[in-house]
């Protein structure tokens, strides 16, 4: 049923109406489930191994958890 309903509302909805919750839930899961391409990868291990930055600060600037970046 509220599907229905929030399909009305994008339909009737005015200039200033807010997007339904699902449509920003999306948007939040695309932005977090970024993909790194092999290039990035061994950019970012190399980085890494130079040491010139900890790895907490490379992985802050990078956008990924350290755990991620020891695995």
């Amino acid at each position: 049923m509220r599907q229905k309903s929030s399909a009305l509302v994008a339909r009737v909805g005015t200039a200033g109406a807010k997007p339904p919750a699902e449509q920003v839930a999306r948007g939040i899961r695309r932005a977090t489930c970024t993909q790194h391409s092999s290039e990035e990868k061994i950019r970012i291990v190399l980085e890494g191994l130079r040491g010139e930055d900890s790895i907490a600060a490379l992985c802050g600037r990078e956008g990924i958890a350290e755990s991620l970046y020891y695995s």
